[in-house]
């Protein structure tokens, strides 16, 4: 595993499914999209350009209107109808809906909004929701405000809304993703951090290219990112601010080496791989005192540890049975309890932040795999397979893994994708360049 063997190398160098039920026409009660069963069909939906309410808001109404209609059929869940199937035009925020209309087109979910810049340059967004067969809107119409260059943000903070009102889950689409940008040809790939859009845009680069990074993770408020860094020659953890873009090493501690890290759900304690006389443990670190203790003590390799969302117990791998496998213990240390029994190798597992399931890296046939299974290791599922995908992190709502893909050959290069959790909906995410190592969000506030 490419992530895998890298923690390896440094350590030897030492169910809910989706499902879609629209609820309005033949049964008469409310749209809805129930996440408990097989998908059958996307949600039609229609998404009119927004009204621009002040002549400066023109392009910026067609612009947020393509990111919420895209925000929502890049879920898989819905389905866009075309502008040019409409019959009703839209021509103002409070006009009254010609059900009829779009119901002809099979529309069951309408989308209508409105745009204004105001004169010291603030947007403002306001939209409405409506279930065309119930002939009913669903909700309070919303509005949101801010400076002009968070349109984009403003734009998912209404496609979460709508997301939400349609299945009853949060959304995830007002989250980022940190990540290793990559460059340079296979064998000499320079690695820089970068932050994103959970769509790909709105690119930041966090470090330089000229020392190795790994694995950043997102702190539980987002403004923080735990990465391996390479630059002393041996991986030490250091600690980025992403405001400042600016980053320290943690506490030194006794030993060659230090990686794996994560956050605690409260953000006061990272849990790590350190590597001490030829073995590596678990450790954990309050970050305010510096104070450190071990959690694990075998003669073997234990890394890639993950909290719980409560905070009360740790995910992890380990061979100590001979092979690598996933291991439970408790947050303060203490007898694991192995959950991986297939076939094949397992490895950097993360808890869902729905508390409910690990998604993990597995090995198996000449394979690799992105896979669920519940916390005790029971309903394993693999989502995808291909020459190497590893690497799995949550879309902060728990119902999307984004991971690395990498492609055979010489000139194969990294790619982030998604994947819904029923297998459904495999995605690329668009980058610039080649990436790795994604980190979601938590949704910001």
């Amino acid at each position: 595993m490419r992530i895998a063997n890298q923690v390896t190398v440094l350590a030897a160098l030492a169910m809910a499914i989706f499902a879609v039920v629209p609820n309005a026409a033949a049964q008469g009660g409310p749209l809805r999209i129930v996440i408990d069963q097989g998908v059958i069909e996307p949600l039609p939906f229609a998404a009119p350009v927004f009204i621009a309410e002040t002549p400066e808001a023109a392009d910026m109404a067609a612009a947020v209107t393509g990111v919420v209609a895209a925000d929502l059929s890049g879920t898989g869940l819905f389905r866009e109808i075309a502008p040019d199937a409409f019959i009703s035009r839209i021509t103002s925020f409070d006009a009254p809906v010609a059900y009829p209309d779009w119901k002809a087109i099979n529309a069951q979910a309408l989308v209508t909004g409105a745009v204004s810049v105001g004169s010291d340059g603030r947007i403002n967004v306001k939209f409405r929701l409506f279930d065309v067969f119930s002939d009913a809107q669903l909700g309070e119409g919303l509005q949101f405000g801010g400076a002009a260059q968070d349109w984009r943000r403003i734009a998912h903070k209404v496609a979460d809304q709508v997301y939400s009102r349609i299945t009853g889950e949060s959304g995830y689409f007002d989250s980022r993703v940190v990540y290793v940008s990559e460059s340079g040809p296979k064998n000499a790939r320079l690695k820089r951090l970068a932050v994103m859009d959970y769509d790909g845009a709105n690119v930041q680069y966090l470090t330089d290219s000229s020392t190795i990074v790994l694995a950043p993770r997102f702190s539980p408020s987002g403004d923080r990112v735990l990465f391996t860094s390479f630059e002393t020659g041996f991986p030490r953890i250091k600690l980025l601010d992403i405001a400042t873009v600016t980053s320290r090493p943690l506490a030194e501690l006794s030993g060659n080496m230090t990686f794996a890290p994560r956050f605690s759900p409260d953000g006061g304690t990272v849990v790590f791989s350190l590597e001490q006389g030829g073995n590596t443990d678990i450790y954990a670190m309050q970050l305010g005192t510096g104070q450190t203790r071990q959690l694990t003590n075998a003669p073997s390799i234990e890394t890639a540890p993950c909290y719980s969302p409560d905070g009360s117990q740790i995910v992890f791998e380990s061979d100590r049975s001979g092979s690598q496998q996933l291991y439970v213990m408790p947050a303060e240390g203490g007898e694991p309890t192995r959950i991986s029994f297939g076939e094949g190798r397992y490895g950097t597992p993360v808890w869902s932040p729905r508390g409910d399931l690990v998604a993990f890296t597995k090995q198996h046939a000449g394979r690799f795999h992105i896979g669920v299974m519940r916390t005790d290791g029971s309903e394993e599922r693999l989502l995808t397979a291909s020459f190497l995908d590893e690497g799995p992190t949550w879309a902060p709502n728990g119902r999307v893994i984004m991971f690395t893909r990498e492609s055979a050959g010489a000139t194969g290069g990294a790619q982030l994708y998604s994947v819904d959790i029923s297998g459904r909906n495999l995605r690329a995410v668009p980058t610039e360049g080649a990436a790795s190592d994604p980190d979601w969000s938590p949704l910001q506030p």
